[in-house]
């Protein structure tokens, strides 16, 4: 365009220097859920179609990783159609990226609703590299800010509105969808896990928060759910009521905190803390209390299923001869030794094995009868017969078996296998008795 005088240049003259200036521009037309593009320059000769879906390209616009530009798990594409509906002018930075590119493009978009807002203009400029370098250190302070949380967004529970909902993952800015709070509740509700479902309904509840939260107050709890990229995580989801002088006046803010990691290390901490106090330390078979508390479940499962149970004591013949000859470490080696032959049966049969206390073992055999927790427990006598044991090389064991009973207690239940062992020792030790 030729160089006018300042007051001579008309509207004309501009609409015809932005055209020529502009990187991208696009027409929407949501009814029909389709794009059309007038002017695209640059990278945007990659990015946009001639046409396409409208939905498509919100897709390609929001709904990426902010650090990436891979797409978000399909179970949050549904908010797309909320994104892509504007009722006034819009604008926002947005990082874009091309296929297989590792650096993104730093865009500004502006929308301008026309017709009656039944169409919009889409205005796309990328930056040059100076804003693009400050875009990026801005970003990295943002992100300094936010740390952990994911998601954030306002409610007014009067107006049944959202507002001002921003997702770390995918844009340091904040957006504006088009979305009662009541729906986003309602498709929220599938990314939380199963078992944590019926509990996100009940806190989230309209009547719930305001039954619960004075101005001003904060609540919050931890649960799992499904993250951008498809995989379940620890969150914390924060309830906040704003602080307002008008008691019937329900804002709330809500936050999703990510405490995946330190949930998991915690986790670990309290299983470490479990095995210490459930395991025996010498064997790593169960300690006497979580078999007798294992023992006493079963029987009450048995009391109540008419699927069969069965249980075996075990004790290791002459062992006191062993602390007497070869000294208390020897025992302890042979004890660890022994162990070792029920740990590995364990992990193929479906028992719970335990040490009962000094040489004594107790072995539970759930969808087991008196058969086949007999045939067990002849296959262990077999193998300790067979096994060669450090400095003593020798050592048997003897076993006593029942199958539980609908009318069990403990005490009849332990009196037979304590019975059923006793007579394996009567009857010459290294044998399995059945009571």
């Amino acid at each position: 365009m030729v160089n006018k005088d300042l007051y001579d240049y008309t509207v004309d003259d501009v609409t015809g220097l932005l055209v020529e200036n502009v990187d991208a521009v696009v027409i929407v037309d949501p009814a029909i859920d389709t794009y059309k593009t007038i002017v695209r320059r640059g990278m945007f000769e990659t990015f946009l179609k001639e046409s396409g879906i409208y939905h498509d390209l919100i897709l390609d616009l929001w709904f990426h990783f902010s650090d990436t530009g891979e797409k978000v798990t399909g179970d949050y594409q549904i908010f797309a159609d909320n994104t892509g509906i504007f009722n006034t002018k819009y604008s926002r930075r947005l990082k874009l990226y091309l296929e297989d590119s590792q650096k993104p493009h730093l865009v500004q978009l502006t929308v301008y609703p026309v017709e009656n807002n039944q169409k919009y203009v889409f205005v796309m400029d990328e930056f040059v590299d100076n804003e693009s370098l400050q875009e990026t250190l801005t970003s990295k302070k943002i992100d300094t800010i936010q740390g952990s949380f994911l998601f954030s967004m306002y409610i007014d529970l009067v107006a049944d509105t959202t507002s001002s909902i921003n997702v770390s993952e995918i844009s340091d800015d904040v957006v504006n969808y088009n979305l009662k709070y009541s729906d986003w509740r309602m498709m929220i509700v599938n990314m939380i896990w199963p078992e944590d479902q019926e509990q996100f309904l009940r806190r989230t509840d309209p009547e719930y928060l305001k039954a619960n939260f004075t101005p001003g107050r904060t609540s919050s709890y931890d649960c799992m759910m499904r993250n951008l990229e498809g995989k379940f995580i620890w969150v914390k989801l924060i309830f906040s009521r704003a602080q307002t002088i008008n008691e019937d006046d329900y804002r709330f803010v809500f936050m999703v905190q990510d405490i995946h990691n330190d949930s998991m290390e915690m986790l670990s901490t309290l299983h470490t803390y479990e095995e210490k106090a459930s395991k025996d330390p010498l064997t790593g078979l169960y300690n006497h209390g979580e078999i007798e508390t294992q023992l006493t479940s079963a029987i009450a499962h048995r009391q109540k299923n008419d699927e069969p149970i069965s249980i075996m004591m075990l004790d290791l013949d002459h062992f006191k001869s062993v602390n007497d000859n070869y000294g208390h470490a020897v025992g302890d080696t042979t004890l660890q030794h022994f162990s070792k032959i029920l740990l590995d049966i364990v992990q193929e049969e479906k028992i719970v094995a335990g040490r009962w206390g000094g040489e004594e073992f107790v072995i539970i055999c759930r969808d087991k009868d008196e058969t086949k927790a007999a045939e067990l427990a002849e296959k262990i006598r077999q193998k300790a017969d067979q096994y060669l044991f450090p400095e003593i090389a020798h050592i048997t064991c003897s076993i006593g078996v029942t199958e539980l009973k609908a009318d069990d207690d403990f005490t009849g239940a332990f009196g037979r296998i304590d019975k059923a062992l006793y007579t394996s020792k009567e009857n010459g030790r290294n044998r399995v008795t059945v009571l």
